[in-house]
């Protein structure tokens, strides 16, 4: 197998615990499998190199200095591999094979990084090359980062273009959990998971994979999470499944908006729970849910209706602190999901104004981690739909 194993900070966060890593590639190479390494700084080095920059200083500046952690890890990590007999060679921006290349913008210049890539790819038979994480270079050999979580998406990034069977991210958690190990009991790992749940977790603050990581993933690569004292680079862990698509989709069907309003429904506990049951109990599929202070609107199919209506009138009846259920029918929904979409700044802006442009009322906007669902009359689901084309 050809491999990239890419090392977080707690990984490397001591000398037992480089031993530790290099033992793992060493025995993946003893195996005959190709790998390719993408080390972190060590620990909080590049946390401590921030916190320590108390100057005005250029972009240019501050990437070198936050750079040293990287440059120190593959150079810990080179030697420690050297002295178990393996062939290694460390490489950081300004090395002649150094493949990420970013552009004036400071974005992935992917023609030359695929290129790179691919040609220290066809380098790997017996030789490990240990890339520092994190940092790129532009054209002119300055040194650029690729952000928050920057040593992920190198990783993903070059196992795409090296033409990788698996990229590996051995980090401090034992895979993806079912919860937060340090707050719920029984947390236990997960075996497999997809990317689309995975950036979902990662937007609202699950520390697993870097989301911007996962934009490079694609159905023939394959990425695992593991403990970094598992030892084993090729079992175990996680199995992040799929890849990460950008789709703008239309529902065919016709829905219809019921809300539900009442006296501070918001500051109710359980209000939710309690009309979703009632609707489950009549076997009527939501759609989607949106809240207010005062209301509560459900969107389900519009053969449903009626019927969920009158479920829903009954569950008012019962409540005094609930007023009345109103039906606006013949709604369709437009879908956007990207993977991009959480670091786009503006991005409802960009969906709202040629929509108010081109005088379509919205009924509703609902956002999550990774998409925006644009609710509008059925008449205008034609024109809606070729404007958040032409705009994505």
């Amino acid at each position: 197998m050809r491999v990239v194993a890419k090392f977080g900070g707690t990984s490397l966060g001591s000398g037992d615990r480089i031993n530790r890593a290099a033992d793992s590639i060493a025995a993946a190479v003893e195996h005959g499998h190709e790998i390719a390494v993408v080390a972190s700084a060590m620990g909080s080095t590049t946390d401590d190199l921030l916190d320590e920059i108390k100057f005005e200083t250029s972009d240019a500046d501050r990437a070198e200095i936050v750079s040293m952690g990287e440059r120190t890890s593959v150079r810990m990590l080179k030697a420690a591999l050297a002295a178990r007999g393996v062939d290694a060679l460390f490489l950081e921006p300004g090395s002649e094979q150094w493949p990420v290349i970013t552009n004036d913008l400071g974005e992935v210049d992917v023609e030359e990084t695929s290129k790179r890539a691919a040609k220290l790819g066809e380098k790997l038979d017996g030789v490990v090359p240990v890339i520092t994480g994190f940092l790129a270079q532009n054209l002119d050999g300055e040194v650029t980062t690729l952000g928050r979580g920057g040593s992920d998406t190198t990783a993903v990034m070059l196992g795409k273009y090296m033409d990788a069977d698996e990229v590996v991210i051995v980090t401090d958690v034992e895979g993806v959990m079912t919860g937060d190990p340090h707050v719920v009991e029984g947390a236990r790992n997960v075996g497999r998971i997809t990317v689309d749940e995975l950036r979902n977790l990662s937007f609202r603050g699950a520390e697993v994979v870097a989301p911007s990581a996962l934009s490079y993933k694609d159905d023939t690569l394959d990425v695992r999470v593991v403990h970094y004292q598992h030892g084993d680079l090729l079992t175990g862990g996680t199995r992040i499944e799929g890849k990460f698509t950008n789709l703008i989709d239309m529902q065919e069907n016709k829905l219809a908006c019921l809300t539900v309003a009442g006296r501070a429904i918001r500051n109710r506990p359980g209000i939710l729970a309690d009309l979703s049951k009632a609707l489950r109990e009549a076997d009527i599929n939501v759609e989607a849910v949106a809240s207010g202070m005062d209301s509560i609107t459900f969107y389900v199919d519009i053969d449903c209706a009626e019927k969920a209506e009158n479920v829903l009138h009954g569950e008012v009846v019962k409540d005094d602190l609930l007023s009345s259920v109103t039906v606006d029918d013949e709604i369709a929904v437009v879908r956007v999901t990207g993977g991009e979409l959480p670091n786009r700044p503006g991005v409802l802006q960009d969906i709202v104004t040629p929509l108010a442009e081109a005088g379509i009322n919205l009924h509703d906007v609902i956002t999550s981690a990774t998409s925006v669902a644009i609710f509008v009359a059925w008449d205008d689901r034609e024109e809606t739909l070729k404007i958040v084309q032409d705009k994505f």
